[in-house]
């Protein structure tokens, strides 16, 4: 087999693999290598500047030990397997850079004969790669769960990132899907990694030539929707990897379906991309907007809404704590309101030290208003043209998100606000409080 088909299989087998993002190390080029590491950004992610960057992605091999029920590459599978050799994966990284068609590489693989094995020779062709070929670009490769300390080690001394993949939510669902893999064997790289990451920063204030380890960071990855795991489930679980090993970021991977098996979804449903939306914007309260996964979720409501977005989710079930008044509110109570963001809230504090604000000029200051007017008063005023209960916020709410239903026509569900102004029914005031109370309909409303 040549180089370029083995190229196809391989890297048409790393598609399923979400956890690339920018990389968030800098190092400027050196003389004599090839190459440098921004942190703007890697593998088709857009820099703060519009630039697309892209990395190679491709596992090292699709060969694999294990079975997991819901992988494409599981050893069961009869599909085109292929591996590669440090000296090819070596020359496509070489030769794509020179030609400007990445500006990186990142590294995964299936487990052949075992852990260690398969990170022996993941680390021989990154230590080629940096040695022979003086390649000087960003480099982030999988920590395959089971390998040594040691060899973990060294892996992180000479690439950029490092990701754990914990695969699914809980311990239950990966015992049930992938039954060759334990929680003990996926932590212990996170806490390995964590730890090294920790003693250099502080050995590095003593001695500023203290050598590297992951200078990105770490990031892991979950399946959505391959297993009965709710959303309250999955958030916690987050909540809980940047808290205790310190990650730069979670991914979601909505499950597509590749395998038939009775403990999966039906090979002709579809992915659920809806809910993975739900996370990510979950994932940016938890990191920007000082939100705690019991917040956002509970026992009551473990799931999210199918129509509007988490942080309207929880002012609804929080009507208590508003409306908020624009021109008293701290910055972090300005930023628990839906519509509000980190960059309008600071713009809001700054403005009306010179004067009160109105909802006018809430929209210059880029505000959006169409979400934010249900739960705000300007100077003391409520917008007169609206009424403060769950009903009308409700509705409102669903009105002013009812442009995304194009965007996601292929969910067969009808929003609710399509349905009440479709021609099949004319509805009354209760029939519109019924429809949109939000404590009933948040439960029932889930991906």
């Amino acid at each position: 087999m040549d180089i370029m088909q083995k190229l196809n299989i391989l890297s048409d087998a790393a598609k399923y693999d979400v956890s690339c993002a920018s990389s968030g190390v800098n190092r400027a080029g050196k003389k004599g290598m090839l190459g440098n590491s921004v942190s703007g950004g890697i593998c088709h992610s857009f820099t703060s500047d519009g630039r697309c960057i892209s990395l190679l992605k491709v596992l090292y091999t699709n060969y694999c030990e294990y079975d997991c029920t819901y992988c494409i590459n599981r050893k069961s599978n009869d599909i085109p397997r292929a591996s590669f050799l440090p000296e090819e994966l070596c020359e496509l990284t070489y030769n794509f850079y020179l030609r400007n068609f990445i500006e990186g590489l990142f590294l995964s693989s299936a487990v052949i004969k075992s852990p260690d094995y398969t990170s022996e020779l993941i680390y021989r062709t990154v230590f080629l790669l940096r040695t022979k070929y003086n390649f000087n670009g960003y480099i982030h490769v999988k920590a395959i769960p089971g390998t040594s300390a040691e060899l973990l080690e060294r892996l992180g001394r000479i690439v950029d990132r490092m990701s754990v993949n914990i695969e699914l939510p809980s311990e239950s669902s990966l015992k049930l899907l992938a039954p060759d893999k334990s929680k003990t064997d996926i932590i212990a790289p996170m806490k390995l990694i964590r730890n090294k990451i920790i003693e250099r920063e502080g050995n590095v204030r003593h001695i500023r030539s203290t050598p590297k380890f992951v200078p990105g960071g770490q990031s892991t990855q979950m399946i959505v929707g391959a297993s009965g795991d709710t959303d309250l489930k999955i958030v916690k679980l987050t909540e809980a990897m940047y808290d205790r090993y310190k990650l730069k970021r979670v991914y979601f991977s909505a499950y597509v379906p590749v395998n038939a098996h009775p403990l999966l979804p039906s090979i002709d449903s579809t992915p659920p991309m809806l809910r993975e939306h739900r996370l990510y914007q979950a994932d940016f309260l938890l990191r920007f907007y000082d939100f705690k996964a019991n917040e956002i979720l509970n026992e009551s409501n473990p799931n999210f809404n199918r129509f509007i977005d988490p942080k309207c989710q929880w002012a609804l079930l929080h009507l208590d704590q508003f409306p908020i008044e624009i021109n008293r509110a701290p910055y972090k109570t300005l930023l628990r309101i839906p519509g509000i963001g980190q960059r309008s809230a600071k713009k809001i504090v700054q403005a009306r030290r010179y004067a009160n604000l109105t909802i006018e000029d809430l929209k210059k200051l880029g505000t959006v208003v169409k979400r934010a007017r249900f739960f705000i008063t300007c100077e003391g005023k409520y917008d007169p043209l609206l009424k403060f209960n769950e009903a009308t916020i409700y509705n409102g709410l669903l009105q002013s998100s009812a442009v995304n239903d194009n965007q996601l026509s292929f969910f067969k569900t009808a929003s609710p606000v399509a349905v009440l102004n479709s021609g099949e029914m004319t509805p009354t005031i209760p029939q519109i409080k019924s429809a949109f109370d939000s404590k009933k309909f948040l439960k029932e409303a889930v991906i």
